[in-house]
């Protein structure tokens, strides 16, 4: 399974085109749309989510609802494009209209694209560079994920996000009964956190970024149940599955680190503080009586529940802008402005989520029989069965 996306920030629309969705699998446009408004959600969002409503179309690879095998086609159009067609037209310019043109980006944005982008293509306006840097882009992304997930679903594997962290606020990790509650709970939070009593603390946080013209950041969760042992490799280093995660977390705007289980903890605990033991029951088989490595070991998954966190840097656009430099006048100015949020966590969540669901169903596609969904069932079943009796 592979995918890619193509479209800017204020373009006409954001367009994702996957291949390798085993035939016969039931998807919608509500399926997606249902992912595309949880990312819209979240404390802290800026005025662009009042702006766009974001709503797939559904333009190839899928007749009378069930994917057909071929190459799945998604739309999302940017509501706000009517705004900047004569910014973000494709047409060429002829002079006169070329004066028509505002907003030309000459000030870098520190913590941005910008001017690595500039440098890396050569454009003098990095306008050409933030409208495809921007975050905006994960809109397809997790379109693209949603599809992964009812792939999931369909396989027994199901899987959840929550907040960790915003601005220092730390939630208590609770105990919870299920993936369905830790969801119900999480998804009517304003700031997607299971803890009730931290929710509250990070709104005011939040909010003392925006009064301060700042923003901050924080660490997003993501659990998977259900995926059978084995899947990935320890045999090449890149086919690894957790490497595989770990990279889609980090290509994430604004994610800066990842960690599984107890991450970066194990580093001040002794082997026996860390690595989980195994034991063998007849009805489950083999199983691990603790999961601090998170699911993997080798490079492969263990059968317990995944566990990966990621790190997420505060938003780089700021209203009170940071100092940098004109490329074309090599003067100092104040970093330019654009629409922004004072934190962007909650909303990332479900970004986190969706590409590590679809790099988990790249994985199982790549490894078992896929070309139609029942023979991928089957042959899931049939893993789980040998793991079992192994």
């Amino acid at each position: 399974m592979r995918y890619l996306t193509a479209g800017e920030s204020h373009g006409p629309q954001l367009t994702t085109i996957i291949e390798g969705l085993p035939a016969g699998v039931p998807l919608t446009e509500e399926d997606i749309n249902t992912e595309l408004a949880r990312r819209q959600k979240g404390y802290g969002r800026g005025r662009r989510m009042q702006i766009e409503k974001d709503a797939v179309q559904i333009m190839g690879g899928i007749r009378h609802g069930y994917t057909l095998g071929s190459p799945v086609a998604l739309v999302v159009e940017n509501k706000d494009w009517t705004h900047w067609t004569k910014i973000m037209g494709q047409a060429p310019l002829d002079s006169e209209a070329s004066e028509d043109v505002k907003r030309k980006i000459t000030r870098a944005r520190p913590g941005h694209a910008d001017l690595n982008g500039a440098l890396k293509y050569g454009h003098r306006d990095m306008r050409n560079v933030l409208e495809r840097s921007s975050a905006r882009e994960t809109t397809v992304r997790v379109a693209a994920g949603a599809a992964a997930k009812k792939l999931l679903s369909l396989l027994g594997i199901e899987i959840a996000c929550h907040v960790l962290e915003i601005g220092g606020v730390q939630a208590e990790k609770l105990p919870y009964t299920s993936l369905a509650e830790l969801k119900e709970k999480t998804e009517a939070s304003p700031v997607r956190c299971f803890d009730s009593n931290a929710e509250q603390k990070m709104m005011d946080a939040i909010d003392q970024a925006k009064k301060n013209g700042d923003s901050i950041g924080g660490i997003v969760e993501v659990i998977v149940e259900g995926m059978p042992a084995g899947v990935g490799s320890y045999v090449h280093y890149d086919r690894k599955l957790d490497s595989k995660l770990a990279g889609a977390m980090v290509s994430i705007n604004a994610f800066k680190g990842v960690e599984f289980g107890i991450g970066f903890e194990a580093a001040r605990k002794p082997g026996s503080e860390v690595h989980d033991e195994i034991g063998w029951d007849p009805e489950k088989g083999y199983y691990r009586k603790s999961n601090r490595l998170g699911g993997f070991e080798g490079g492969m998954t263990t059968g317990m529940p995944i566990v990966v966190r990621g790190v997420m840097k505060p938003i780089p656009t700021l209203y009170k802008p940071l100092q940098s430099v004109d490329i074309e006048t090599k003067e100092a100015f104040a970093a330019s402005i654009e629409r922004s949020d004072s934190c962007a966590v909650p909303a990332a969540a479900v970004v986190a989520e969706s590409v590590i669901a679809w790099e988990l169903a790249a994985a199982i596609v790549d490894q078992f029989s896929a070309d139609r969904l029942d023979s991928l069932q089957m042959a899931i079943d049939e893993q789980r069965r040998y793991a079992r009796e192994f």
